[in-house]
């Protein structure tokens, strides 16, 4: 994983200064419409979470959900677990370790936001690789990463530019990797998830 860890960045290790800078952004709202126009969650679904931080789409979700989130940070798992122990539940690991229980339904939903970035092609194709295979058929993996594209406004593209993660791609490029994994992409580009000024890339993507 390749991202920015100096400085300012370092300081988002924290979980609470990180939860601190999302919130300022306006992470909240970018959840909310995450959730309602891309994610799409039902009571009853299985939802796997990539890098899922300190757990705050959880607030976001209809109760019912399987919810079962991932990171690499133990910190920030540690922070997801006392913030919801009676919801879900939080592992420091990487998704291609999982193993759900044998008796356990196939994944409705596969989540990656804010990951695909901080990854180099070969890690993204294995991420998305894994996504796929715990997908049950029909099942939809959906990510959202900062993305650069033309006539962008210059303030959206150094704020993307100066992300902790090392491989911002442009809409074309994260399509191109997703579609060879999956048949079915469809990439949407939105300028209206934060309070700054940004570009977001976000991929709906169908196992068939």
């Amino acid at each position: 994983m390749a991202q920015k860890t100096d400085g300012l960045h370092s300081i988002l290790s924290t979980p609470a200064m990180y939860d601190f800078v999302q919130s300022v952004l306006g992470a909240g709202k970018s959840r909310r419409r995450l959730v309602r126009d891309h994610i799409r969650p039902a009571s009853g679904h299985v939802l796997l979470d990539i890098g899922c931080g300190t757990g705050e789409l959880l607030r976001f979700l209809p109760s019912g959900v399987d919810y079962h989130g991932f990171d690499l940070s133990q910190p920030y798992i540690d922070a997801a677990r006392l913030r919801h122990p009676d919801r879900g539940t939080f592992e420091c690991m990487d998704i291609s370790d999982y193993q759900p229980p044998t008796d356990s339904p196939a994944a409705d939903i596969v989540l990656a936001i804010g990951v695909l970035h901080h990854l180099d092609d070969d890690i993204a194709l294995k991420l998305l690789r894994t996504a796929h295979d715990q997908l049950r058929p029909g099942g939809r993996f959906v990510s959202i990463d900062g993305t650069l594209v033309p006539n962008q406004s210059s303030i959206a593209r150094r704020l993307v530019l100066q992300d902790r993660g090392q491989n911002i791609r442009t809409p074309e490029a994260y399509a191109g990797l997703a579609r060879e994994v999956f048949g079915q992409v469809t990439p949407r580009i939105r300028t209206d998830m934060l309070h700054v000024p940004y570009t977001h890339c976000i991929l709906e993507c169908t196992r068939q």
